[in-house]
């Protein structure tokens, strides 16, 4: 009972940190609960996910007066958790028994993913329809095989990424305005924190420090943390080795092209353990792929795939990284905010390359390309219209990210990286 109390401040009325608001997340998990579905919280570890659990008990205890008593709070990584026999059952009768007896309570469990055959024993809860039910996990596995049988069709899912630049900017207290005018006003303040997110990444913790060389450590045992905990544990990887290697290779790599083939030739892995491993480290939300743009899966299929990071900081903090990497870390920051903003991206090669071909929700496409200068080569404004001669009228609009150049260039828009990522180009893909 103790840990309960102490894991649930708001019983008796004690203040509890909140930190940094990230509404758009804080918005999307109320309106999920009202649905009476289970809420679920998932991405990689340390995304802040317990930290938007409390901003929504918070909202809940203050906003829609709930009784405080009337929302239980269990951080599965208790170690005391860990001793009992059956400790979902065990901590909910306690709670009922000792703190709040009546119907309709809301059960948040954090870290779920801990406590063995838990979405059993959360699909029996959830078909009394007793509670009210919000979980969290620091990995994809939450919502795979057996577990998304047993409870599909129940569950709203709420994926949580590392803080985007507008969240990075609230973390340095720094609210960029809405007005064109107030935008442009901030522009040289702005820039300046985009060098450092650019590098450092969006893990809320992180950039909280001041010391750099305390950062790097910091995300080095996030990424050991990840690995160990996710990964190899998880999926019992005995070949750590080589896990460690592809993993290696493939965050010094990111945004580029590989195959199969080319892996095994590099690292001496067999394919399907590659693919093994790839899979896992998707299943964890560290790393991702991109499939080249087809209506044909036969054609997406046969050829190479891209990959990309969950965070720059991250990658930059485990990788073999160097000066000219700025290109690769602001592509990759592009791949992420389209993730955030509900895409699942692809790439398109012919006689050029199209970075990013996205699928909108009128069945139109999208073309953005990436280049972090103002001196636009050539090749990335033909690569668009290349795109847009071979797709013709389902090409709704054609992007191109720059340094700081804005201008439209017959039908190609090009936007400034800062601008895009905060949202003031209202016709970029969103």
């Amino acid at each position: 009972m103790d840990v309960l109390v102490s894991l649930n401040p708001w019983w008796s009325g004690k203040d509890f940190g909140i930190g940094v608001r990230r509404k758009h997340y804080s918005s999307k998990i109320r309106k999920y609960y009202a649905t009476e579905e289970i809420v679920v919280l998932s991405g990689v570890r340390r995304s802040g996910k317990t930290t938007l659990l409390y901003q929504f008990i918070h909202d809940l205890i203050h906003e829609q007066n709930v009784d405080p008593r009337s929302i239980l709070f269990v951080n599965c990584d208790e170690p005391a958790l860990a001793r009992l026999d059956r400790p979902l059952e065990t901590v909910l009768d306690t709670y009922r028994r000792e703190v709040y007896s009546k119907e309709g309570a809301c059960l948040v469990f954090d870290e779920i993913q801990n406590i063995p055959e838990w979405e059993r024993w959360i699909k029996a809860v959830y078909d009394r329809k007793q509670f009210r039910l919000v979980i969290s996990g620091s990995s994809s596995c939450l919502l795979v095989s057996e577990v998304s049988t047993l409870i599909s069709g129940r569950y709203l899912s709420v994926p949580v990424y590392p803080l985007n630049f507008s969240e990075y900017l609230l973390f340095q207290g720094v609210e960029a305005g809405t007005d064109p005018i107030a935008l442009s006003s901030q522009k040289y303040e702005i820039l300046e924190h985009l060098r450092h997110y650019l590098h450092e990444g969006g893990f809320p913790q992180v950039i909280r420090q001041s010391d750099e060389d305390v950062k790097k450590d910091q995300l080095r045992a996030y990424y050991d943390s990840i690995v160990y905990r996710d990964i190899v544990r998880v999926n019992e990887v005995r070949n750590q080795r080589a896990m460690s290697d592809l993993l290696f290779y493939l965050m010094t790599n990111i945004t580029s092209l590989y195959s199969y083939r080319q892996l095994v030739q590099v690292l001496g892995i067999e394919a399907e353990t590659i693919k093994e491993y790839i899979q896992y480290a998707r299943m964890a939300k560290v790393l991702f792929e991109v499939r080249f743009f087809s209506y044909s899966l036969k054609t997406q299929a046969r050829n190479n795939k891209k990959i990309y990071c969950i965070d720059n900081g991250l990658r930059n903090a485990v990788s073999f990284t160097f000066s000219a990497d700025d290109g690769r870390c602001v592509e990759n920051l592009v791949y992420l905010e389209l993730r955030r903003r509900g895409y699942d991206p692809y790439y398109w090669k012919k006689g050029g390359e199209v970075d990013f071909v996205l699928k909108n929700s009128d069945n139109t496409l999208s073309a953005v390309n990436v280049t972090y200068t103002d001196d636009i080569p050539g090749r990335e404004m033909d690569a668009l219209r290349e795109f847009a001669g071979v797709f013709g009228s389902r090409v709704k609009d054609q992007v191109l990210i720059t340094k700081d150049t804005e201008k439209m260039d017959g039908d190609i828009r090009c936007i400034p990286l800062w601008k895009w990522l905060l949202g003031a180009d209202k016709e970029s893909p969103r």
